[in-house]
């Protein structure tokens, strides 16, 4: 947490060969559109043509390396380095070079370069720098299926909203990722927020929403806490009966498509981490996409997107940014707690050398995983492990899950079908 030679080693043994989140298809909206983001430290653009085609670069002049894009978004159809002009379309190609004939006559124009690999899954774009790495749905393993779940809860396709939060932590990039689904921490760290959906609902049983959730490996160091739709009690203000009844009517219509199992899950929670970066949460009331980017050992910064069904009401919609604002929002009744947390935690690592370790051992002594436990952790530790040591832990027994997390969508829908969508 606080070795800048391992902080390297994660740079070179990780990132450099991992598949890591870029952005959502939607957030390029029209041709030329573009949004730069940096990944693993790189400066990168995330584009889509004037074909409409999604594309990355690296956000450098490949004349004297200059940035080329230096505005967070926006649409142009030409990239145009401000240093010496060149200038460059959104398929990566040069179009005007100042003053050409000061070259040799054999001088070969060159385009932009690009990470080695680029594909996505449901509209979540993914890089990587291996050009050996495995195919994306391979690496993904399991946590398909749960981006699956997310992205089949819209008709027309699940779309990021306009705006951004952007925020930054002094703290270990890796105690975010373990945040981001530590089940453990609700009723001590955020009681503002659980006192607020008291005021708004009643009192309420904080261990209900627990009661059959578990915590699964997903393969890969990818793992998930999900639970059943008696969670969505915990987050969100209530809707009015005209908002209920146009939610459970677009529900109804997903059975009709999917299923009963499969809808049935989609109804329930569930916090994942893809490994190593990646953070998708759905807590009933909003779906949120979190890119964890490393800077130094001891500070990270942040990046939190919303995904929203388009077709939903006006009144759903409200209350989904509502949700996002006051519990995710870098202001709200949440992410704050969780970043106090991590940074008192990043701040007394001065201390190991009398407290050299953190415990992460809760739930190991029974085979059934509950979303209180820290096994998703442990699950996200061994892939860490194996590849910065090159040493394969044995996997922990996990108990058979309940047919809640088994269902499937009807066989008419196979995941070819929805990818075609």
């Amino acid at each position: 947490m606080t070795d800048q030679d391992v902080f390297a080693a994660e740079r070179e043994q990780i990132f450099d060969h991992s598949w890591l989140y870029i952005g959502h298809e939607t957030e390029l909206v029209k041709p030329n559109d573009y949004a730069t983001r940096t990944v693993a430290g790189r400066p990168l653009i995330f584009a889509r043509d004037a074909k409409g085609k999604t594309r990355v670069w690296v956000n450098s002049c490949p004349h004297r390396g200059a940035m080329l894009c230096r505005d967070p978004k926006g649409n142009a159809r030409f990239l145009t380095c401000f240093y010496h002009g060149w200038t460059f379309n959104t398929s990566g190609e040069p179009v005007s070079i100042p003053s050409e004939e000061g070259y040799s006559p054999d001088f070969e124009r060159i385009g932009l370069a690009a990470p080695a690999k680029v594909d996505s899954y449901r509209g979540f774009v993914f890089v990587s720098f291996d050009p050996d790495i495995v195919d994306l749905p391979t690496y993904l393993a399991g946590a398909t299926e749960y981006l699956d779940l997310v992205s089949d809860q819209s008709e027309v396709g699940m779309r990021v909203l306009p705006g951004t939060h952007e925020y930054s932590v002094k703290a270990n990039w890796k105690l975010l990722a373990e945040n981001s689904y530590d089940g453990y921490h609700l009723v001590s760290t955020h009681q503002r927020y659980l006192e607020m959906i008291t005021a708004a609902h009643g009192k309420i049983d904080v261990s209900a929403g627990s009661a059959g959730a578990r915590a699964i490996n997903l393969g890969g160091g990818h793992a998930v806490i999900a639970a059943t739709p008696a969670s969505g009690a915990l987050f969100g203000r209530p809707l009015s009966e005209a908002a209920k009844s146009e939610k459970a009517e677009r529900f109804q219509r997903f059975r009709e498509m999917y299923g009963d199992a499969w809808v049935d899950r989609m109804g329930g929670s569930r916090n994942m981490v893809i490994f190593p970066n990646l953070v998708v949460i759905d807590l009933v009331m909003g779906v949120v996409i979190r890119r964890i980017e490393p800077v130094s050992p001891d500070y990270m910064e942040v990046s939190a997107w919303h995904l929203a069904p388009p077709e939903e009401g006006e009144e759903l919609h409200k209350q989904r940014l509502d949700n996002f604002l006051t519990f995710w929002g870098p202001g709200g009744l949440a992410s704050p707690d969780d970043v106090e947390a991590l940074e008192t935690c990043q701040r007394s690592y001065a201390a190991r050398g009398e407290l050299p370790w953190s415990d992460i051992s809760r739930g190991m002594h029974t085979p059934l995983k509950s979303v209180g436990g820290e096994y998703q952790m442990r699950t996200w530790w061994g892939r860490w492990h194996e590849l910065i040591t090159g040493e394969a832990l044995p996997e922990e027994p996990q108990a058979p899950l309940e047919d809640f997390f088994a269902g499937q969508r009807s066989p008419k829908q196979t995941s070819e079908t929805v990818q075609a969508k």
